[in-house]
């Protein structure tokens, strides 16, 4: 809330800055004579500011303006693609009335009453404001699930590509933040582009996002083993947690087919949605 606070204070500056030289310039230098044309020129000129720019430049850089630059916040859509100049246009139409109609008490009762920290521009765009400046890739983010140490620890992971392995990052990072649906369909899509290039195939059954988190974790582990190597200096390694059930696991969705060949890592029947031939049925 602090962050998104100074953005938009920042923003506010520039518009105030933006509206004040316009206005100088038409008063200055336009061939405007009526005071009551040069008024209304004003005003149109107020008003384009405080809704074209924050559409133009969130539209141009991709849910940034120069408050959120600045703070590293990004407005995404709900389905956490890029914002869209119709859900720009619509946050900018509703920024007016509540920043600057009522000085932000709209925007700041509705974000504390959202449970994702939404203003009304964003319910009404179906938009979502992130931090651009996520944490650092550490274990205690992105850890190892136990029950899949053991079959990591046998990957062959020298042909994954590193924007395969930056895309399944960026998803375990903001899975909380994703509708249940979006955290199904993108686990799954990364999930099995990242398969194409990581052998041997996950144990049948595993969720999207368990398989992403343990190919991210012993891939971090090998490099900070090989790191460790490098400075002649070698911790004991800690011994992989056997092998157990998926009993703790409840995703939003399982890796697809390719992925597992066989039966030998079987989700608790309750829980998980059952993997047919035609493909995945949506969770409960």
């Amino acid at each position: 809330m602090a962050s998104r606070a100074v953005a938009v204070l920042i923003d506010m500056v520039v518009q105030l800055v933006l509206m004040v030289g316009g206005i100088l310039l038409l008063v200055n230098f336009a061939p405007i004579s009526d005071s009551a044309m040069l008024v209304a020129s004003s005003i149109l000129l107020s008003v384009l500011v405080m809704v074209g720019y924050p559409v133009i430049f969130e539209t141009a850089s991709r849910g940034r303006s120069l408050g959120k630059l600045a703070l590293g916040l990004r407005v995404v859509s709900e389905d956490g693609g890029p914002e869209r100049f119709r859900q720009a246009l619509f946050r900018g139409l509703a920024g007016v009335v509540e920043f600057w109609m009522f000085y932000g008490a709209p925007a700041l009762i509705s974000s504390l009453i959202s449970q994702r920290g939404k203003r009304l521009g964003d319910l009404f765009a179906g938009t979502i404001v992130i931090s651009d400046r996520a944490p650092r890739d550490t274990g205690e983010v992105i850890s190892m699930p136990p029950p899949l140490a053991r079959w990591a620890s046998g990957l062959e992971l020298s042909q994954l590509p590193e924007p395969v392995a930056h895309a399944a990052r960026q998803y375990l990072l903001r899975w909380h933040d994703l509708s249940p649906r979006t955290q199904h369909e993108m686990g799954v899509r990364i999930a099995t582009q990242m398969a194409l290039y990581v052998s041997p195939a996950a144990p049948a059954g595993v969720p999207a996002h368990a398989y992403l988190s343990a190919v991210l974790a012993e891939r971090r582990r090998r490099e900070h083993e090989r790191l460790t190597r490098q400075n002649t200096y070698t911790p004991p390694s800690a011994p992989h947690a056997p092998s157990q059930g998926a009993a703790g696991y409840a995703g939003a969705g399982q890796v697809p087919a390719p992925l597992g060949p066989a039966a030998t890592y079987a989700p608790p029947a309750p829980a998980e949605p059952k993997v047919t031939p035609g493909g995945f049925a949506p969770p409960a």
